[in-house]
């Protein structure tokens, strides 16, 4: 059985708002077919998790992220992370490096819709419906919170020569979240596209 993307049929490609004489648009996709794990440690494991690695990456602290070619792993509580990868066979490596006894593991891939922002004028845009103090936002830095009422996770990949973002919301939220997401956009002119994943 295929995975059906969250946002299938939702985008339409091309450009929109306030587009004209502009070199640079902010660019707005789906990030499909991506594994998206919640690990979190119970409160009666003892193990100490900054010896900890996963794809020789480090479990990250507050509000971080840490990341490699395949594999990111976002901070999103005390105990608590995501893992996502575009590897399909990367359960295996999950379930071998987090054990039964200290960690909960739960596979959230099909119920997440990942959005991807890429521009110079993202900040301004997620200022529009986020509370959160995005211009403190430096690269590999995440959090959860809400835009215009949907509740998101923010996960900064990129700062320069353009802000990266991805967003992530409940799969049911996707189609909502995509066209508030689109509507804060049109003023600095937006252009949809289609990720090669």
């Amino acid at each position: 059985m295929s995975r059906v993307s969250p946002l299938k049929n939702i985008i339409k490609i091309g450009k929109f708002g306030n587009f004209e004489n502009k070199k640079k648009l902010t660019k707005i996709s789906e990030v499909k077919d991506l594994l998206v794990f919640q690990v979190v440690k119970y409160k009666n494991s003892n193990l100490n998790t900054s010896a900890l690695k996963l794809d020789q990456l480090n479990l990250p602290s507050k509000n971080r992220s840490s990341s490699n070619k395949e594999t990111r792993i976002l901070w999103m509580g005390p105990n608590t992370w995501f893992v996502i990868s575009k590897n399909n066979n990367f359960k295996e490596k999950i379930l071998n490096t987090f054990s039964e006894k200290d960690f909960s593991v739960t596979d959230l891939s099909h119920s997440r819709a990942v959005i991807q922002l890429e521009g110079d004028s993202v900040k301004e845009i997620l200022k529009k419906g986020c509370p959160i103090d995005i211009d403190s936002f430096l690269e590999d830095s995440c959090a959860n919170s809400v835009f215009n009422g949907i509740t998101i996770t923010i996960d900064l990949l990129k700062e320069k020569p353009e802000t990266l973002v991805w967003i992530m919301a409940l799969r049911s939220f996707g189609n909502s979240l995509y066209e508030s997401i689109s509507d804060a956009t049109l003023e600095f002119g937006l252009e949809n596209r289609k990720l090669d994943n």
